[in-house]
């Protein structure tokens, strides 16, 4: 990590995916709380790079709410589902993959919270997609 941070530009998209991996390695070893900054900066290099609205805005932005929902921050890790959401939602392909896998984070951040009826829902829509794919 250090050699792409002395050799990239602080903004560089390829600086923006290595955060990711690192986060992502701490978020499956349960270490959410490392986790998080690495992806709100990972996220602000995609963000100022690629544009608000970009898929990789996205992807960060669901994996930003995982770590966060982990932590039991579920008032901030909503809406961060919510954007992705919409982000992939605009998108060329109404039926994409990754718009299911985020109704499916956002479903678990749902029970989590006690909103048994709406992680329902969102399962049977992230569900509809995954039929449609295969």
């Amino acid at each position: 990590m250090s050699i792409r941070e002395n050799k990239l530009d602080p903004d560089h998209p390829d600086l923006a995916s290595s955060l990711n991996g690192l986060a992502n390695l701490y978020l499956a070893e349960g270490e959410n709380a490392q986790a998080e900054p690495l992806y709100t900066r990972a996220l602000a290099i995609n963000e100022k790079m690629l544009g608000p609205d970009h898929p990789s805005v996205a992807m960060l932005l669901n994996n930003l709410a995982l770590a966060k929902r982990d932590q039991g921050k579920y008032a901030e890790a909503e809406p961060l589902l919510a954007r992705s959401l919409m982000i992939y939602e605009n998108g060329p392909t109404p039926d994409h993959p990754d718009i299911g896998l985020t109704l499916t984070n956002m479903a678990e951040l749902y029970r989590r919270m006690g909103k048994d009826a709406e992680a329902k829902r969102l399962d049977h829509r992230a569900a509809a997609i995954r039929n449609k794919v295969r």
